[in-house]
């Protein structure tokens, strides 16, 4: 009988372990099996895994931050069907201060006199003995003295809030005045996106800032004080006295020769014709030459493909009041993060009578953050184009050695556009047609 039990138990000892062995065999069948496992930071990451991320700061994301809805209207150019020149009808544009509030009693004012006080005491002295009250919702510490002989209230509120350069606004609910050393505006813009853009550019060389555009019905909205509202308002009157507008479309390229060799730009002239290479024009780094409509985009990419690769960088356009100066961004408008986008094309121009011929002078200043590259004064017919050759991609590296080849350059084509701006009742007939051939020599001829 002992042997037996010695058996039995021995059965069951082997039943148990096949059953344990059965249950862990089948408990490994369960787990997934993984091609690959990932060890990332401490973390194992696979394919069913929740990636785990590390907090970030409450930023705006890069390409929320980056979204604009003036970009597309700024970094395209239809090469296929550009106007050289075009005539835009004038247009009032028009000023308003925003937030003015209700209009003020009917009540006169006579023999008011104040001396060294600030705006909030001015009127606390002048309103004394009404319902009116005065609140300071900014600190106006500006000191001023004056007489009011006489006129009426609101007259003489406008008059010592810009002496002390405040601004007010007038809640009768409550009957109070509240002054602030900010006020808000609203532009009513013209309907051609070409001067829009100017007028934007312009505000933003004077540095103001947080500009609300409405692309829909052509309004501008923006915030500042005294000196904001006086630079805005001479920047409009300009615009709004000039006859001309010049608009630059641009394209630039790096150019990869394909051999350990410079591109031979020599070879331009028997390419096109040396008549179409009007003239050339030497720069610290680089050289601009101005060409005939003959040496296009197409016609310089064909040119250059012979000798070399050629990668679009940026493409765009700009829009600068006749006299004024404004800039391009190659950045702002490049295709990607590259060497180059540090570049800042800058130019001031003007046309009109140039030694007893229309021309347009211009000066194109080429800039990174680390200061002036170059810079050329260029002289040009209406229908010219420039380009600008011979500035090496080093000029933009800033590692000790790289990859990019000694020989690669930068290559900026520029073409300028006449925007004329005439009273509505004088548009030559057919103006929307853009005027080529024999109308532009006429329309050029009659001194525009």
């Amino acid at each position: 009988m002992k042997i037996i039990r010695y058996f039995c138990g021995f059965l069951f000892l082997m039943i148990g372990a096949g059953l344990f062995l059965g249950c862990a065999q089948q408990s490994q069948e369960d787990v997934p099996q993984y091609d690959t496992i990932n060890v990332v930071e401490n973390f194992v990451i696979d394919e069913n895994s929740v990636p785990i991320f590390p907090k970030k700061a409450a930023l705006t994301t890069d390409t929320a931050q980056r979204f604009s809805i003036e970009l597309p209207k700024r970094c395209q150019v239809n090469w296929d069907n550009q106007t050289i020149v075009s005539v835009v009808p004038e247009e009032p544009i028009e000023m308003v201060r925003l937030g003015t509030g209700d209009e003020l009693p009917e009540l006169k004012v006579t023999d008011y006199e104040f001396e060294q006080l600030t705006v909030k005491e001015t009127l606390d002295k002048l309103l004394d003995g009404t319902d009116i009250s005065v609140i300071e919702d900014g600190e106006l510490t500006e000191t001023i003295s004056g007489s009011i002989t006489s006129g009426n209230l609101s007259d003489s509120i406008e008059l010592i809030a810009k002496m002390g350069r405040a601004y007010y606004s007038y809640d009768a609910t409550f009957g109070e005045i509240h002054l602030d050393h900010r006020a808000k505006w609203m532009i009513k813009m013209p309907k051609n996106e070409s001067i829009i853009m100017a007028l934007l550019d312009a505000m933003h060389g004077a540095d103001v800032r947080n500009l609300l555009v409405d692309w829909q019905d052509k309004t501008l909205v923006f915030e500042g004080n005294y000196q904001t509202e006086r630079e805005v308002a001479k920047i409009i009157s300009d615009i709004a006295s000039k006859k001309y507008m010049i608009a630059w479309d641009i394209d630039v390229y790096r150019v990869y020769p394909r051999t350990d060799n410079p591109i031979i730009w020599m070879n331009l002239l028997p390419a096109f014709g040396s008549n179409n290479v009007k003239m050339s024009i030497p720069g610290v780094v680089g050289r601009a030459l101005v060409v005939s409509p003959e040496i296009n985009t197409k016609t310089l990419q064909e040119f250059l493909y012979q000798q070399s690769n050629v990668v679009l960088i940026s493409q765009g356009t700009f829009v600068i009041p006749n006299g004024w100066q404004s800039r391009f961004d190659i950045g702002q408008c490049s295709k990607e993060d590259r060497l180059e986008t540090d570049l800042v094309i800058g130019a001031t121009g003007k046309y009109g009578d140039y030694g007893g011929k229309n021309k347009i002078d211009a000066k194109i200043v080429l800039r990174t953050s680390n200061g002036e590259l170059s810079s050329f004064n260029i002289p040009s017919d209406v229908g010219d184009n420039y380009v600008i050759i011979g500035i090496p991609t080093h000029s933009f590296v800033t590692t000790p050695e790289t990859l990019i080849s000694p020989f690669a350059e930068l290559v900026v084509f520029m073409s300028p556009r006449i925007i004329s701006i005439v009273d509505a009742a004088k548009l030559p007939a057919g103006s929307d047609v853009p005027l080529v051939g024999d109308a532009l020599r006429d329309f050029l001829g009659s001194g525009m």
